[in-house]
């Protein structure tokens, strides 16, 4: 009996051993996740805060015509970057922007005219913004306007048209003194930029300087279309009036009669101007004289400041992309810089 014990504890002995060598199984390992078994994402940079548009309120303007379009499609522009900015545009002509400038009733006068020292007395301050051109506006059904286009009207004649009023007929401006049809002289009965700088073309010094038979007519728009009726009428007008924004051509049934600013008789084929192009371009390099190329300017009571501040200035930087499509003549880098630098 001894014998089997020893033999069933041999056995058991050498079972256990044998386990001992061959080693127990390991306990397997927790499975993983899927994103456990990447590797580890990199941070991302947060995303940066959109940046908050400071600039709202109101800002008033009014004055010239000459500047009215143009303004309009700045102040369209700087709204679409600000939306809490909104605008009040009046026309009325540059004496009105001057007075209303003055009295503090708008934020921003358009002058179409150089800046009177006595204006600049008040506490006027100004900056040009851009250039434009008087032109001289007759009917398409003048009596002689086939000699017109031929032949051109000097700087002497204009101003015994429009100062001295020496000449009285049409037949008197193209040679043929046969012709007897009386010239209308037409003015503007505003204060207007555009009257002042013709004057100034002519000879005289402002706008009082033309003849008091001139028949007056308010605003620039009435002007234009009063002479167009009238075949015998003469007046001036911007640019931007006697051009349509549209086609580029001349406005139905208006003549911009030749200035011959070299006086030799004729009219140059660069002295007449059918196409808004054309006329921007002679403004553009000089050739046109000057006056009646002008500057436009904008005026503020005092140095502007705040939001006004911020307007011209955009006015003077990217605002400038948008003058060749409406017409108007951008500032050289020299006078860009210039106007910046009067701001600071």
């Amino acid at each position: 009996m001894k014998t089997k014990w020893n033999i069933l504890f041999a056995v058991l002995m050498i079972t256990a051993l044998f386990a001992t060598a061959c080693g127990t199984p390991s306990t397997p390992a927790p499975a993983q996740s899927p994103a456990a078994t990447q590797a580890p994402a990199a941070t991302e940079a947060p995303t940066a805060a959109p940046t908050k548009d400071t600039l709202s309120g109101n800002i008033s303007v009014s004055g010239a015509f000459a500047l009215y379009p143009m303004m309009t499609v700045w102040a369209e522009e700087f709204q679409k970057l600000h939306p809490n900015v909104q605008f009040d545009v009046q026309g009325g002509g540059a004496g009105k922007g001057m007075t209303d400038t003055i009295a503090g009733a708008v934020d921003i006068g358009m002058i179409s005219r150089a800046i009177k020292p006595e204006e600049e007395a008040q506490g006027v301050f100004w900056v040009s913004v851009t250039k434009d051109a008087v032109f001289p506006v007759v009917s398409v059904k003048n009596p002689v306007a086939a000699d017109l286009i031929a032949k051109g009207i000097t700087k002497e004649m204009f101003n015994k048209i429009f100062i001295t009023g020496e000449i009285k007929t049409w037949g008197e401006v193209v040679g043929k003194p046969e012709i007897k049809d009386e010239i209308h002289v037409y003015t503007r009965s505003d204060s207007a930029g555009a009257a002042d700088t013709w004057a100034q073309y002519c000879g005289g010094k402002a706008q009082a300087d033309i003849l008091t038979t001139a028949i007056g007519v308010n605003g620039e728009p009435a002007l234009v279309d009063t002479v167009i009726k009238d075949p015998l009428g003469i007046g001036f007008s911007n640019l931007n009036s006697v051009f349509d924004s549209n086609s580029g051509k001349l406005v139905d049934g208006a003549l911009v009669p030749p200035i011959d600013a070299n006086e030799n008789g004729k009219a140059d084929s660069d002295e007449y101007y059918q196409t808004k192009a054309d006329a921007v371009a002679a403004v553009s390099s000089g050739k046109y004289p000057s006056p009646p190329s002008r500057f436009e300017n904008l005026a503020t009571k005092g140095k502007p400041t705040g939001l006004t501040l911020a307007f011209i200035q955009w006015i003077l930087t990217d605002g400038q992309q948008y003058l060749d499509a409406a017409g108007y003549v951008p500032l050289t880098p020299d006078q860009q810089t210039a106007s910046l630098a009067k701001l600071k």
